[in-house]
């Protein structure tokens, strides 16, 4: 077969594969294409059989049971009987659950002048009710019991719905004020929700039902009065994260309340903003993240007592709940500022909720909510210090250093920052028994006091990492408020674990407590996705490589052969196609370091080709990751694009020096490309650089110390760090956290290292730069502030240097608008066209440069 070359008329052709679910009994797959006009299609898939069903436009679908399937459109919710292809449309349709418990689907449909209507129904559609005014509905966690309320007229109730039982309906509560913010105990035995006349109203009301008891619980109105003053009040939406709570002893709610603060400015006919030279954060910051109009607190209502507590307060505003939800830690972000960190050390307090007694539980520790985290079951705390785990037994009031005598370090280094980095913990065992760690190999169990600690895979003797599945895509803890609080993990269920080396090779496998089961692998592609059965006798997983778009593959445990059952993009094989190749180089120091080489589409080793380096920090990860081409990039930069137009393209690894931030990429980057040069692949007179954000930086940085590029592509730059260090950022931080302890790398403040910062900042050296160079920037961009390529530009400008600069106005740090993607990427191919492959210029590069 004649293969074609890739145009641009070609590119929407391609999508993406997003694998979704699959069915309980491993036969039947859901996933979707994605394309770039948003012509999206979701597909459910027989595994067996490969027979198939697409619905156009269609998401959120999921198997309900083995044989039905739902989905949902704009205002519809579509069911699909698997087993005899029978399709149900329900109009007007929002919502839906659906109770295994019960057999039963709940969907909420919403209807102009009719109101909203829930429909309580089995998949089929026999035994249907309908209750009409339905508001919010929440099922408990057996699935068994639905909390829901209803406006009808100006009248409001809280009901429950008994699926177990003909659908018993109970009255819980009725009004003329809204009812919201519906939760259920972990074990659905009791049930808190809120009745409210206003968002802000101080008549607010929390309600408790016990389901044992049968009992509805409100606070008195006096009491709660007393309890708020005419400072706070308890909002009816609070956020996402704030929703009412039931501790697991059932004895207590717990609520966030709002607090309105007063302005210290008494000068009322101005709005000044005062920058104080004393304030602990600098203005931008106090009003981004702490609007003084609005307060954030942590209170409990104990319903048996009728009795209020407030945890939180403004002195230690910050909190989180142990396990057990009996203890609360307090903090406050701001107590040693100002500082230069993104998250600032503070001092950490635990109080008993029982007597209100604190103790001084950590002195100025990291705010990281990645280094304090809770135990699941309320019995310790787990932080991380000096390189080392660390836990607080709460009842014995202790501290045990658990990884000081492992013998192998729990720090993570990889990124070179100057603070110490640490590998995630995963959870706890059942009782908090033991917890679960990562270092850079393998997976520990180890005792809270230290007593023992077992190594679970072996890693390290190979150089594989170890990690759960689907580690990078999930967190290991929950929220917790303010803070973290980890999962419970059961090592007799077994583990899904991930795998990779460092020469890229990926695999999945299934640990017990008995042994470690290799289910799949690869020595030259990319897995992941893995999805078992739930007999664990079918599994699912995409694989891909730069050359083989994604696809999912299916084994069985009968039958070992990979079977494909779904290929993205077969237009892919009509087309010539480029190849990635991992290779290797060193520094000047002499460090292996390795790269990424891109070939081109139709490569001969009987000629030579331009080429384009595109740099950041670490991108060999990606060597076996498929790219769609593409002209809508938010950085503009699409290496199959270029591939497929006869470049090589080579991302190399960058190892970092403190304080030489910039001389130490420059180092590695023209390392890796000599090397590349040295095998002959490439026209040494026709290479280009590119990068975006820090790459950016590294790539004006780079041309100022060399002229081994013919042409250089910088996206939103950071070119002078003076001025950078000094800049107010999207946070509403300075950016100096950035500089002394982050991605910057320079160790030191502007002020004990001026030369330092001299030595690697591009705006200084700027009378160096022969390379032609196009920067860009949106208008709008505070990540790095885009006056940083203004001034590039003008000292460019002034040295009559070859340069143009795009500003793209309302973007931000990449760009989100379609056509200026378009445009984007267009100028990028014109540009190093332009200067790698002699091609005559674009009028805007020959207006430009003339």
């Amino acid at each position: 077969m004649q293969k074609k070359t890739l145009t641009v008329e070609d590119y929407p052709k391609w999508g993406q594969l997003i694998f979704d679910k699959m069915s309980e009994n491993g036969q039947w797959v859901n996933y979707t294409m994605s394309y770039e006009n948003g012509l999206d299609t979701l597909f459910v898939k027989n595994t067996k059989t490969l027979k198939a069903y697409a619905f156009p436009l269609a998401d959120r679908g999921a198997f309900i049971t083995s044989d039905w399937f739902i989905y949902q459109t704009t205002k519809k919710i579509h069911l699909v009987n698997l087993k005899t292809g029978k399709q149900e449309t329900v109009l007007n349709a929002t919502r839906y659950m659906y109770s295994s418990a019960a057999k039963q689907l709940l969907i909420l449909t919403t209807e102009k002048g009719k109101g909203n209507t829930l429909i309580i129904r089995e998949p089929d559609g026999t035994g249907e009710e309908r209750l009409a005014g339905v508001d919010e509905f929440v099922m408990d966690p057996t699935k068994q019991i639905v909390l829901y309320t209803t406006t009808v007229g100006h009248k409001h109730s809280v009901c429950l719905l008994e699926l177990l039982h003909e659908n018993r309906k109970t009255l819980l509560h009725t009004g003329s004020n809204h009812f919201t913010n519906l939760v259920w105990h972990t074990k659905g035995k009791t049930l808190a929700f809120m009745e409210c006349p206003s968002e802000s109203s101080p008549k607010n009301t929390i309600f408790y039902y016990s389901l044992s008891d049968k009992k509805v619980y409100n606070s008195s109105p006096e009491i709660q009065q007393a309890f708020l003053g005419d400072s706070l009040f308890i909002p009816a939406l609070p956020a996402i994260n704030y929703k009412l709570k039931i501790s697991d002893d059932m004895q207590k709610v717990f609520f966030t309340l709002k607090g309105i603060g007063k302005s210290r400015d008494t000068l009322k006919d101005s709005d000044v903003q005062l920058w104080n030279g004393n304030a602990k954060w600098i203005y931008p910051r106090e009003e981004k993240k702490e609007n003084q109009k609005e307060k954030t607190y942590l209170g409990l209502w104990d319903p048996l007592e009728n009795h209020f507590l407030l945890i939180s307060n403004d002195t230690l505003s910050e909190f989180m709940l142990t396990g057990d939800q009996k203890y609360a830690v307090l903090s406050n972000k701001r107590q040693y500022e100002p500082q230069y960190d993104y998250d600032g050390p503070r001092d950490y307090y635990l109080v008993d909720l029982s007597t209100s007694k604190s103790e001084l539980l950590l002195k100025k520790h990291s705010g990281s909510n990645r280094r304090t985290i809770v135990s699941p079951t309320g019995k310790y705390i787990s932080y991380f210090k000096q390189g080392n785990w660390w836990i607080y037994d709460i009842i014995k009031k202790t501290h045990t250093n658990i990884t000081k005598n492992i013998g192998q370090s729990f720090l993570n280094n990889e990124g070179e920052y100057s603070n110490e980095g640490l590998y995630s913990t995963i959870g706890w065992t059942p009782r908090d028994n033991e917890i679960l760690l990562f270092d850079k190999y393998d997976l520990w169990t180890i005792k809270p006091d230290g007593s023992s600690a077992r190594r679970l895979t072996h890693g390290r003797e190979t150089q594989t990492s170890f990690r759960l599945a689907g580690y990078s895509n999930r967190p290991t803890t929950e929220i917790n408020y303010n803070g973290r609080i980890h999962e419970i993990i059961d090592l007799n269920k077994g583990l899904l674990l991930e795998s990779t080396n460092e020469q890229k090779h990926s695999g999945y496998y299934r640990w017990t407590t008995k042994s470690i089961e290799k289910i799949v692998y690869s020595t030259n592609s990319q897995l992941n996705q893995l999805t078992l059965s739930t007999k664990n006798d079918v599994f699912v997983y995409s694989e891909q490589r730069y050359n083989l778009p994604p696809r999912l593959m299916m084994e069985t445990r009968a039958d070992k052969t990979p079977k494909v059952i779904v290929q993205s993009n077969p237009q892919h094989q009509h087309f010539n196609w480029g190849k990635a190749e991992l290779i290797t180089y060193k520094n000047a120091k002499g460090q292996s370091l390795q790269a990424i080489l891109y070939y081109p589409a139709e490569y001969t080793n009987k000629k030579k080709y331009p080429m384009i380096v595109n740099i950041y920090e670490k991108f060999s990860d990606r060597l076996h990751r498929y790219i769609n081409p593409s002209q809508f990039k938010d950085v503009g930069f699409n290496i199959s694009t270029f591939t497929s137009q006869g470049y090589f393209v080579l991302l190399p690894d960058i190892s970092y020096e403190i304080g030489n931030v910039g001389l130490s990429a420059a180092d590695c980057v023209i390392s890796a490309t000599n090397e590349v040069i040295v095998q002959g692949h490439v026209l040494p007179n026709k290479i280009g650089l590119i990068g975006h954000s820090f790459g950016g930086y590294e790539t004006d940085f780079i041309i100022t110390q060399t002229k081994l590029f013919t042409a250089a592509v910088a996206g939103a730059a950071a070119t002078d760090l003076t001025s950078y260090y000094l800049t107010v950022g999207n946070t509403g931080r300075p950016e100096m956290w950035r500089f002394e302890n982050q991605q910057w790398r320079m160790g030191k403040s502007l002020f004990e290292d001026k030369v330092g910062y001299d030595r690697n900042s591009p705006i200084v050296h700027v009378n160096n730069i022969t390379t032609p160079l196009l920067s860009w920037t949106g208008g709008d961009d505070r990540q790095v502030n885009w006056n940083q390529s203004i001034e590039f530009y003008l000292a460019l400008w002034r040295l009559k240097k070859q340069h143009i600069m795009l500003l793209y106005p309302k973007e931000e740090h990449t760009l989100s608008e379609r056509k200026n993607q378009k445009d984007l990427s267009i100028r990028l191919h014109e540009w190093f066209d332009y200067y790698l492959k002699d091609m005559p210029p674009a009028l805007w590069i020959k207006v430009g440069l003339k």
